[in-house]
């Protein structure tokens, strides 16, 4: 049986991994601003395998709304730019010979909106995630005071510090979570 130490820790970097993903998802959000983890879902075929775009080319922002990608081997060029088409990201790649610049178009009130509406329902996967880490450690805990490994005085305070965990959890997704809305909005 885990000792209550253990339960909490076990909880507590369950939770933080749930903020690190929803920090991965929403970095798949477009806010209408160049940054190179757009481009991070994107394979190339490169010698017969799906390569991920930032093994076989640099990524660099010149302007604040453009993305250059330039291939160390330029004879994929134009397999860059057709995995770029292929990725459904609804950027037009513009070929020039040795590299291809993507320019990030302004988005509209509307699309702000959806992509809000995005950033709240990851929001939302992810509070699950952190609550269900709740209930595997109250699940836990509940088995650890049958068993007797600590008494009820024991358990009603692990308890407590579970939901502690849990609400600073939450309110660190909210957090990433409004920081993004506040990029999209901007």
């Amino acid at each position: 049986m885990a000792s209550n130490k253990e339960i909490l820790n076990d909880a507590k970097d369950k939770m933080k991994k749930s903020g690190e993903a929803l920090q991965r998802n929403l970095a798949d959000i477009r806010a209408g601003q160049a940054n190179a983890s757009l481009l991070n879902s994107v394979n190339v075929e490169y010698y017969g395998a799906p390569t991920p775009l930032n093994q076989v080319a640099s990524i660099t922002i010149p302007e604040a709304r453009q993305l250059l990608v330039k291939p160390y081997d330029e004879s994929i060029l134009e397999d860059i730019e057709h995995a770029i088409y292929a990725s459904n990201l609804g950027l037009t790649p513009q070929n020039d010979g040795s590299a291809i610049r993507l320019v990030i178009p302004q988005l509209t009130e509307d699309r702000r909106k959806e992509l809000v509406k995005d950033v709240k329902a990851e929001l939302e996967k992810a509070k699950v995630a952190v609550r269900n880490v709740r209930r595997e450690a109250m699940d836990d805990l509940k088995k650890g005071n049958k068993a007797g490994d600590f008494n009820d005085d024991e358990f009603h305070d692990l308890e407590k510090k579970v939901q502690d965990e849990t609400d600073a959890g939450i309110k660190n997704l909210e957090a990433i979570a409004a920081e993004k809305e506040k990029e999209l909005l901007s």
